[in-house]
């Protein structure tokens, strides 16, 4: 019940965000143009600031393996994830086939799923999220690109290798194993510049929620596949990571994270590529709304 209670608290303070940023959007504070630079931003900025920090810690040898067992986990998770939706969506038209096999793979475990982990378990949690959304990044310029239009190898490993959280990885792994002094002005900066994650990327999602009109979401293929990304999903990992017998964060840390809504990159991908933007972005909202509800119940059984 405490674990709950926390989670709780957190997505409240979450939803706060939402709803500002919801609020910035139809008071014509943001635009389409400024949430964009806003989010890129986030994700070349803040994010791996925060990812960077994560490595700022001492770790023990237990919890190194640990770790390394978590990145392989979290490898065959996106495998059987690409699989699943494959599967489950063959049948539908390009249009939705696309957004709906993308958000299968794809959560927005990054920009949500980071700073939730660290909220909840601490700078340790954030350390585990950080390694586990490594296959995600991956996946998504791989795989997941894929489902919309062909893609060219090298286009995608030079998206990994250079996208900015997966530096942060490499640079934090670095300095946790051979630590250089970092002088206090840029080491408090870069913390700094990390704690506005959270807030900055929960008010871009509500800003961009904000143009979905609720009424018209209700739809059976949305609502299934978001019961699939939020509840099936990390039921699975949770049994999986049980059976396994791995430790207790490595398993409240990886369910939390394969609990997150669809990635909005579903909505951004689905209009560069042809795909239906207007579904992708009810995707997109349904599943953010519910997650809501669906985070603090999956917490009752870590």
């Amino acid at each position: 019940m405490q674990e709950f209670l926390r989670i709780l608290e957190i997505q409240a303070v979450l939803l706060i965000y939402l709803l500002v940023g919801a609020m910035c959007q139809k008071r014509g504070i943001l635009d389409k143009s400024s949430r964009e630079g806003l989010t890129a931003l986030l994700l070349r900025v803040t994010l791996p600031c925060m990812v960077f920090k994560s490595f700022d810690q001492d770790i023990t040898p237990e919890q190194l393996i640990e770790v390394s067992q978590m990145l392989i986990i979290a490898f065959i998770i996106s495998t059987l994830s690409t699989i699943l939706g494959k599967l489950l969506y063959r049948k539908q038209p390009f249009e939705k086939r696309s957004v709906l096999e993308y958000g299968t793979l794809i959560s927005n475990c990054a920009c949500a799923g980071l700073p939730m982990v660290s909220s909840a378990y601490g700078p340790t949690g954030l350390l585990y999220g950080a390694i586990f959304v490594i296959p995600t990044r991956i996946f998504m310029w791989s795989a997941g690109v894929s489902m919309f239009t062909k893609s060219d190898w090298r286009t995608s490993v030079k998206k990994v290798l250079f996208n900015p959280s997966i530096i942060a990885v490499e640079l934090g792994l670095l300095y946790m194993f051979f630590p250089i002094p970092i002088p206090l002005p840029i080491d408090t900066a870069i913390s700094k510049m990390g704690d506005a994650t959270a807030p900055m990327s929960m008010i871009i999602i509500g800003a961009i929620l904000a143009d979905i009109d609720p009424r018209t979401v209700l739809d059976k293929l949305i609502l299934g596949a978001s019961g699939i990304r939020l509840i099936a999903i990390p039921l699975a990992v949770l049994a999986f990571m049980r059976l396994l017998g791995m430790g207790e964060l490595s398993t409240q840390v990886s369910v939390i994270m394969t609990g997150m809504p669809v990635a909005s990159t579903t909505a951004l991908l689905a209009q560069q590529y042809g795909a239906d933007y207007t579904f992708a972005s009810k995707c997109v909202f349904v599943s953010t709304v519910l997650s809501l509800i669906t985070i603090p119940l999956l917490s009752l059984l870590l």
